[in-house]
């Protein structure tokens, strides 16, 4: 997916949460916008784990040396 496209979709997506969520503490929400934020939420983030693992897989140390090493996952 275009950078420009994704970043437009997740912003809707963020609009739309906040709207769902200034709906619920003013005046409640249906049982299908409960449904909608849940899934909104969990598309966020998703997009946002999967960005910042982006992220931090590109990361490269440079010692001393000269060296370059990964960052490396935890198990």
């Amino acid at each position: 997916m275009n950078e420009f496209i994704e970043d437009t979709v997740i912003t809707e997506r963020l609009k739309r949460i906040n709207e769902l969520a200034h709906k619920a503490k003013t005046v409640g929400l249906t049982a299908e916008e409960i449904a909608e934020r849940d899934k909104l939420r969990k598309e966020y983030l998703e997009d946002f784990r999967r960005r910042t693992r982006g992220q931090l897989e590109n990361i490269v140390f440079v010692d001393e040396d000269g060296n370059e090493s990964q960052l490396k996952r935890k198990k």
